[in-house]
């Protein structure tokens, strides 16, 4: 019986009917592929709040009203600041508004005349409620609601549907793409295989625990950034599985840790007080990451940029990428206060001096590109990124001049075909096998690229391309894309600079060192030997891109809003609660008594931390959980009718 099942295999296995159902696998699975990746986009882009005013801005003398369009938002005289104010009395960059969890806050950023809420001076972030005024230099500005003008109809592209698509659909697929590949991983090498069962049932339970955790319990309304990554992360451990169970072991368990990682990020950076109180030792912290790597370094390929202990190896370079994000974002308030990158050019000095002590090249180029992308975003200033990068050139020269091995690598660059077998081995072979797997593939495991070394890390494109397809290799490419899509769009609506800035980074990092992996094998570019995000075999590289995706999460402003209750429109799955409604502030009495009745709050309180009572000039205090009502002329027009108060907040 048992020979009679086997023999039935063997035919079937060998047969020409299986081989061309193999075919049409590895023809429909990059289709599937791009279409979750499009609908993730579109859906992204479906779920975004259109860019309406948030809240308006008052000029009391002549009534000219100033749409507030950002949770951060610059003031002063100068064209860069996203609310002009055409004063001469203002400064140039005078003042930030901001939003916080209890409200909105007016900041000083050092101006010359300063800020007056109220008729009295700040020198802190301070709370304003609709109505309330204060002053920059001859200007005073009224807090107002949003005016209830009609709203521009959306008019962009959203695919396939007008409406988004649903996360648990899109979710399904991307458990068609696992099965396919599966599937090709047990009975396209000739002799039917059960392993492909472990990796495909921890893929399919990663991702949907992961969907039900954002889902139902954190309920969140967004699940883009995490279908995407899921996708991505499904084919490259996949993909290595064609070499064996053993060589996704470590890849599958730092997967794992990588999703746990995203989550407490996303949370950590809930709170951006708690971030800014950290960014120090998190610098700090890496500095000495650094300097235990150049201590117990072990040196591979050249580069002594990983630390064994014992079975474990870390490629400590791949974490502090994080940190390197973590420490150059910043708050609106603190740039605009602090007007240099001093600090962060430090830092960054010292990060890439440590990687080109390890002689870790590629990295470093990472690092520098991302540096390039922050300092950019933190400063607006041409002439400052034009040194940076005349320093960089000088510096470049004096790397080729004096070290052999690199000056080999450029004097190969474009000239692989004339040393096949010297300076151009790995970039002929992966050019050849690319084209050997044509469209679609041979297939997981048929290939021959994954002889070569670093196949599964630094030539892993050319696998890719090798077993399944160009078509989806290109597929890939197009996932890693979509996150500059996705930075960019969202980089105006994100909560706060800190975001804006860190989600950029984030994707200008991915697709960077995207680049240097596809086009240094194929010798486009010079062969610097980096890893492709997700894709890759290396434990500290998934887990670091995990990390890395926390940013692109933590940019969508759904993130952390609270779901909308009550009935939704049809076939809309983004719906949410556009701003959290504000803290109402204490009134009594006649208007002379607002002077006296300022709020004054430290960033601490901003964030959401509780904050001390705050005592009137007639010596009775008020907690900010205090309610008092206000006379209806008191109340400007239209007030509280944008932002509905909580059921628990009415007495």
């Amino acid at each position: 019986m048992l020979e009679t099942i086997q023999n039935i295999l063997v035919r079937v296995l060998n047969s020409s009917l299986l081989s061309t159902f193999l075919l049409a696998v590895r023809a429909v699975t990059p289709i599937i592929a791009l279409y979750v990746i499009w609908r993730s986009y579109t859906s992204f882009k479906k779920g975004q709040r259109r860019k309406d005013p948030v809240i308006m801005l008052e000029d009391a003398a002549t009534g000219t009203h100033f749409p507030v369009l950002y949770w951060e938002n610059s003031i002063g005289r100068s064209r860069s600041c996203d609310i002009q104010i055409p004063d001469e009395s203002v400064s140039r960059d005078h003042a930030v508004l901001m939003r916080r969890e209890e409200g909105w806050f007016v900041c000083d950023t050092g101006s010359h005349l300063g800020t007056r809420v109220r008729g009295r001076e700040i020198t802190e972030p301070a709370l304003i409620e609709i109505g309330d005024k204060f002053s920059m230099g001859g200007t005073t500005l009224i807090l107002r609601n949003a005016d209830d003008t009609p709203k521009k109809k959306r008019n962009i592209f959203t695919g396939f549907s007008k409406e988004a698509a649903s996360p648990f659909r899109l979710m399904l697929c991307v458990t068609l793409v696992q099965l396919s590949m599966t599937m090709q991983l047990m009975l396209g090498t000739g002799e039917f295989r059960l392993f492909p069962v472990a990796p495909f049932g921890i893929l399919f339970l990663t991702g949907w625990a992961l969907y039900f955790f954002s889902r139902r319990i954190l309920k969140r309304v967004s699940f883009e950034i995490e279908t995407v990554a899921i996708l991505l992360s499904s084919i490259g451990i996949l993909l290595l599985s064609g070499q064996g169970l053993d060589a996704i072991k470590t890849q599958m368990i730092a997967m794992l840790i990588g999703v746990f990682l995203f989550c407490f990020l996303v949370w950590f950076m809930s709170d951006l007080e708690r971030v800014t109180k950290v960014r120090l030792y998190i610098a700090i912290g890496a500095l000495l990451l650094f300097a235990l790597n150049l201590l117990l370094g072990t040196e591979i390929y050249g580069s002594k940029n990983w630390i064994i202990i014992g079975p474990v190896s870390i490629q400590p370079s791949e974490l502090i990428k994080i940190a390197f994000i973590f420490v150059g974002a910043s708050t609106l308030d603190h740039l605009q206060t602090k007007k240099n990158i001093t600090e962060f050019i430090v830092f960054a000095g010292a990060c890439l001096g440590c990687l080109f002590l390890m002689k870790d090249f590629g990295t470093a180029l990472i690092f520098f590109a991302t540096f390039l992308i922050i300092a950019f975003m933190r400063s607006g200033s041409f002439r400052t990124i034009f040194l940076i990068l005349a320093a960089a050139c000088f510096g470049v020269f004096l790397i080729v001049q004096f070290l052999p091995h690199v000056t080999q690598r450029f004097a190969g660059w474009l000239h692989v075909w004339e040393s096949p077998n010297d300076l151009g081995y790995q970039q002929t072979r992966t050019l050849t096998y690319i084209a050997s797997g044509g469209l679609f593939g041979t297939g997981i495991g048929n290939g021959y690229l994954k002889y070569m070394p670093a196949s599964d890390s630094d030539l892993v494109f050319g696998m890719l391309c090798e077993e399944q397809g160009l078509f989806m290799g290109l597929v890939v490419l197009a996932g890693i894309a979509m996150f500059i899509l996705y930075a960019r769009s969202d980089v105006t609506r994100s909560r706060s600079t800190f975001y804006a800035i860190a989600a950029c980074a984030t994707a200008g990092m991915l697709l960077f060192q995207t680049c240097l992996n596809v086009f240094g094998p194929t010798d486009v570019l010079p062969f610097t030997g980096v890893t492709l995000p997700f894709i890759s075999s290396g434990g500290s590289s998934i887990l670091s891109t995990w990390g890395l995706m926390a940013f692109l999460k933590a940019s969508d402003e759904r993130t952390y809003a609270a779901k909308r209750g009550g009935r939704r429109r049809p076939g809309v799955e983004n719906s949410y609660m556009q701003m959290p409604e504000p803290v109402k502030a204490v009134r009594r009495g006649s208007a002379e008594d607002d002077t006296a009745d300022i709020p004054v709050r430290t960033r601490g309180a901003a964030a959401g931390r509780s904050a001390q009572p705050q005592h009137r000039a007639d010596g009775t205090s008020r907690s900010r959980r205090m309610e008092v009502h206000i006379p209806e002329e008191k109340l400007s027009p239209g007030a509280g009718r944008h932002m509905p108060r909580k059921e628990d907040d009415r007495r």
